[in-house]
């Protein structure tokens, strides 16, 4: 929603309230609760659990929905939240959720869910248009201004495919659940993109407006300095000697978008690469990082750090898989470990550097969700949740192939050679017609 305006842009209080997107840098927070969920198997029911709980408003925007399987229950909950009162709001990417049955919005509808479609598409022709190209790849859900979800699994049950249809297992994916301080921005990101669907307007045209008289800018960070949660005495102790993630922890939640925030999350995981001391594990599905990340990764191997990549052994998209691959030589030279996960598709984002720092969240390493599309994560500094988030990983891990320097099922160096350029003039084209500019 809207802010309050006034002849000189929003008021003092309503940019008060938003000065954390102001920020072109994570800033953390105190006084944060989070909790891991590996796959929809544990998501779902805490989604629903919370849903039938919320009392006030629930604000939730995905990429992809689709109601078969376990989804459903989300779902369900949603329109039986609606019915009792709750002001449930619901936009989906109208790309990533054009297959959906025309059934779900009629039930969500009907259920007086307030539902928008961010950027439909509704012919083929339409994706000539640059701007359809960026899209809103965000999962994210606020409950009543007391929890948030933060992740990247879409709303379509872990067995369930679109373009491959069922299997036995599921595919493997994280998200987070958060309260305290951080769940803050993640209500305005999801307002903003449901506002930007509904009106094609949100803050953060205000604060555009706002930010162009640099008085104004500096008051917005002095404001957003002032009002975020500092750690106390106790939680540095405690963050110091490692002890346990059942107190508070340090959160900081972290957007790309296509206005103040283009590079955060690209900038912030290529600071954590260039910090590492002792390892650096890498989940993701696609990876075609920038140079920049590729050198800090082979940088890190160089000096000693165990560096590991879990990427797709099972691939969804065939060209994601062979951008991913033209890679594995040049990060191989240098002690980059490279891993594929054999057991099911892989879909997870996760990135963990040392014992006491992970983000979990939306964004891929490769030019989609780094300049274009709508990403969101959170990134956790906290020992506890970093040790239980690492167990669960050594367990994929486990369940994966590591990738030889000379194994012999990788393409020879010409072919190598042959595919890195075809795969570096795809995606510098694809960039191009989407409308961005520079390197990558």
């Amino acid at each position: 929603m809207q802010e309050p305006t006034t002849q000189d842009g929003p008021d003092s209080e309503g940019v008060s309230q938003l000065a954390w997107y102001a920020q072109r840098k994570p800033v953390y927070t105190g006084g944060n609760h989070v909790s891991l969920h590996k796959g929809g198997d544990e998501l779902f029911p805490a989604l629903r659990d919370a849903i039938d709980q919320a009392r006030g408003v629930v604000w939730m925007a995905f990429y992809m929905i689709n109601p078969h399987g376990q989804s459903g229950m989300v779902l369900q909950a949603l329109m039986r939240a609606a019915r009792r009162g709750v002001a449930v709001h619901l936009v989906v990417d109208g790309l990533g959720s054009r297959d959906a049955p025309a059934t779900v919005w009629q039930d969500l509808r009907a259920a007086r869910v307030q539902l928008e479609v961010y950027r439909p598409v509704h012919r083929l022709w339409g994706l000539l248009d640059a701007s359809q190209w960026r899209r809103m790849h965000v999962k994210l859900c606020a409950i009543d201004h007391a929890v948030a979800f933060i992740g990247g699994i879409n709303l379509i049950d872990d067995r369930f495919d679109l373009g491959h249809g069922w299997s036995a297992l599921p595919r493997l994916d994280y998200a987070v659940s958060v309260r305290g301080p951080a769940v803050t921005p993640v209500i305005h990101t999801v307002r903003a993109m449901w506002t930007r669907a509904r009106v094609g307007r949100d803050w953060r045209d205000d604060l555009v407006q706002w930010s162009r008289d640099p008085n104004k800018l500096r008051s917005l960070r002095t404001l957003w300095q002032q009002a975020r949660l500092k750690l106390t005495p106790r939680e540095q102790g405690r963050l110091q000697a490692g002890q346990s993630s059942q107190q508070p922890m340090r959160a900081a939640f972290v957007l790309r978008d296509n206005l103040r925030q283009r590079r955060t999350i690209e900038r912030t995981a290529l600071s954590s690469i260039q910090q590492a001391r002792h390892r650096i594990d890498i989940v993701t599905p696609y990876f075609y990082p920038r140079r920049r990340i590729r050198l800090a990764l082979r940088q890190a191997a160089a000096r000693g750090v165990q560096v590991r990549l879990l990427l797709q052994g099972k691939p969804d998209y065939r060209i994601a898989a062979m951008a991913a691959r033209v890679l594995y030589a040049e990060l191989q030279r240098d002690g980059v470990r490279i891993h594929e996960y054999q057991s099911a598709f892989l879909h997870a984002k996760v990135l963990v550097v040392d014992d006491d720092w992970a983000s979990v969240g939306s964004s891929n390493l490769d030019p989609l969700s780094l300049v274009l599309n709508l990403e969101a994560n959170l990134v956790v500094r906290d020992r506890g949740f970093v040790q239980l988030l690492t167990q669960r990983l050594e367990q994929d891990f486990a369940h994966s192939h590591e990738i030889q320097p000379h194994d012999p099922t990788q393409p020879s160096r010409w072919r190598r050679r042959i595919g890195r350029a075809m795969v570096s003039w795809l995606a510098k084209t694809y960039l191009r017609l989407a409308g961005a500019t520079g390197r990558y």
